[in-house]
């Protein structure tokens, strides 16, 4: 059992409890809702209409105000991940789409411990997820990890598309004998498409998870033993005439999250095990539940043979049917200036601000509130043009980074002290320490991840 009684925790524990929200967050975009206005283009994964960041990773093409109003997403790369420190992880508050400054985006609590990485759910929060910078069109995919455990407690590691398609491992706390696999297309549920594999405690046990995932045929499969097979050719749907089958580029990501939360659906809490438990035993040794990742590896295969290529940068797509055909490798950048910007306006940038601190007086005070108002970071509410996050070493003092938002879109917010300080990922909702660049960021009455928790529901039930 980990215990980590010492500054790092409390910090954890303190600042993930700050991001638990009464209020979920309504959804204004998406299948049955339209599409996001010209004023904040871009549909987040989670539903709601921005610009910056919610024009970046999980940016929904087909419920965008155009289809060409998300970033364009990072082509594959071939990389085997290990968490010997948290440099590579950047907060949300601050990522612009440059994926050489980070592999992952954490919205929640992340940790290091002993090497390997701990994504945290402390009372009263709705946990950690950390999603992949550069997305996967088929490839095999692995990661090794322990589970979390406990009624209503979820650990998951997925592949899902900005179009929804989605590849799941998902453990629920109370059974750690059995992993549950499922695939979606487009994000339509479909009850019929999960299946179990059985294997020894997934709490104690680390056990490497691999989804091999092509064209033609998805294989989930346990320490190298093949749990279950899905082949394309059993998706085609007679009444649509499409294969429901995941094929449009995706994410790799990392989650821990609390089905049992006693706000959600019904469904959602009995499929989870029961509601969570806030006062387990590991909550009182620890302060928090846990998953462990000892590494993630992924192996990008070659696009389809008839696959459009205009570049070899970046995925687009060019119908908004967001099917395998319709996704075009392209040399379109996919860094934003500022989280002022979207894929129609990637130079967008922040107003200039003079040496005496004021915002440039070519803009109004009625045009800089309006673009206030605009939200550009998905859970936040006043993110402005961008924000420093805050990372803590053992000691308890914190080192701030400020991002960039220089023409190359890279962010300087790696820390440069010793290797001690990449001991914790702080969510970034805290200080900033230039006022007049960034406004300071608040929870929008709910984490992103609380509608991680609503869209789960509406899987189950």
């Amino acid at each position: 059992m980990v215990r980590l009684i010492n500054a790092v925790v409390a910090g954890a524990v303190s600042l993930a409890t700050a991001v638990y929200a009464a209020d979920k967050i309504v959804a204004e975009c998406g299948a049955g809702l339209g599409n996001c206005p010209s004023s904040k283009p871009c549909c987040s994964q989670y539903g709601q209409c921005g610009i910056g960041g919610f024009c970046l990773g999980g940016c929904d093409p087909k419920h965008s105000a155009t289809i060409n109003s998300c970033v364009p997403a990072p082509v594959c790369k071939s990389k085997k991940h290990t968490f010997n420190t948290l440099d590579r992880i950047m907060d949300k508050t601050k990522y612009l789409g440059d994926p050489s400054t980070a592999d992952w985006v954490a919205d929640g609590k992340a940790m290091n411990h002993d090497g390997q990485l701990l994504l945290t759910m402390a009372p009263e929060t709705v946990g950690t997820v950390l999603a992949s910078t550069t997305y996967v069109w088929y490839g095999k995919i692995s990661a090794t990890l322990k589970t979390s455990r406990g009624k209503g407690v979820v650990s998951a590691f997925i592949l899902l598309s900005d179009m929804k398609d989605e590849v799941d491992f998902e453990w629920i706390g109370v059974d750690l004998e059995t992993t549950q696999t499922n695939y979606y297309f487009q994000g339509i549920p479909d009850y019929d498409n999960g299946g179990n594999i059985t294997l020894s405690d997934t709490y104690n046990n680390f056990h490497t998870y691999e989804i091999d995932w092509t064209p033609e045929q998805i294989t989930w499969s346990v320490d190298g033993q093949v749990g279950r097979t899905l082949k394309k050719s059993d998706t085609y749907n007679s009444t649509t005439k499409v294969y429901d089958y995941p094929q449009t580029p995706s994410r790799v990501q990392l989650s821990l999250w609390p089905g049992g939360l006693a706000s959600n659906s019904e469904g959602t809490i009995n499929w989870a095990g029961g509601e969570i438990d806030w006062n387990s035993q590991d909550i009182q040794d620890n302060g928090y539940y846990y998953v462990t990742f000892k590494d993630v590896s992924v192996q990008c295969y070659d696009p389809p043979s008839d696959a459009k290529k205009t570049g070899s940068k970046s995925y687009i797509y060019d119908n908004v049917a967001g099917l395998e055909g319709n996704v075009v490798i392209s040399d379109k950048g996919t860094i934003l200036k500022s989280f002022l910007g979207s894929g129609t306006n990637m130079t967008a940038d922040k107003p200039k601000v003079s040496s005496t601190g004021t915002k440039d007086t070519k803009n109004t005070k009625d045009d800089t509130e309006e673009v206030e108002e605009v939200e550009t970071v998905p859970g936040s509410t006043g993110a402005g043009f961008g924000s420093n996050s805050v990372q803590e070493n053992d000691s308890g003092s914190s080192n701030t980074g400020s991002s960039d938002t220089s023409s190359s879109g890279t962010s300087s917010g790696s820390s440069s002290s010793s290797s001690s300080s990449s001991n914790e990922f702080s969510q970034g909702s805290a200080s900033n320490s230039n006022s007049s660049e960034a406004a300071n960021i608040r929870v929008l009455k709910g984490s992103m991840l609380a509608i991680v928790v609503a869209l789960a529901g509406v899987m189950v039930l």
